[in-house]
């Protein structure tokens, strides 16, 4: 009888043991996401599987050209996919399809040269904010198809999950997420 309880024993103390691990790693460390939607085409497509990495930020800033995971400002229930385009501390402006920061036009490689940055889909209307400590301007890649600091506002820090690590299904989009350097 003892032997059974020293099995029994084990065996639920294994289980704790992984469960608790499973925990750690899903709330500290990593952690799933898959995209709904069309906002960050063509770089990520709808159903892919992402993994998210939560450490970096403890220990740097992001920065810009992160493709970032962060609770959405309207709804904090659902967790949005950006790349930050403008810094704390900068200032942005979009006018005439153009992006600048600090004054200076920024060249997304990543972009098909065919879309359209535009403020509230109107080709004349333009927009300009300056960032305050702890603020983070993002876009969607997919710039005619999403919701995002044109459209919600500038991003508070405190709401970002962390950042895109790797794209892990489908197998065949299986890549780590390389930082997009500018020019400008």
């Amino acid at each position: 009888m003892q032997g059974i309880l020293g099995s029994v024993y084990e065996i639920v103390k294994t289980i704790t043991f992984v469960l608790l691990a499973a925990f750690l790693i899903r709330y500290f460390l990593i952690q799933p996401f898959v995209v709904e939607g069309q906002s960050m085409e063509p770089n990520f497509h709808n159903s892919e599987y992402l993994i998210v990495e939560k450490v970096s930020y403890r220990f740097s800033e992001p920065k810009r050209g992160d493709v970032i995971i962060f609770k959405a400002p309207s709804n904090p229930d659902l967790d949005y996919i950006k790349r930050i385009i403008a810094l704390p501390g900068e200032t942005i402006k979009i006018t005439d399809n153009v992006i600048y920061v600090n004054g200076t036009a920024i060249k997304e490689k990543y972009i098909p040269s065919n879309d359209l940055t535009l403020i509230n889909q109107d080709e004349n209307s333009s927009l300009e904010k300056t960032l305050g400590p702890d603020e983070f301007f993002v876009l969607g890649d997919n710039r005619e198809h999403s919701s995002d600091s044109r459209e919600f506002g500038i991003l508070d820090r405190s709401k970002i999950i962390g950042k895109v690590w790797v794209v892990v299904y489908p197998w065949n989009n299986l890549e780590i997420i390389p930082h997009q350097q500018y020019s400008y």
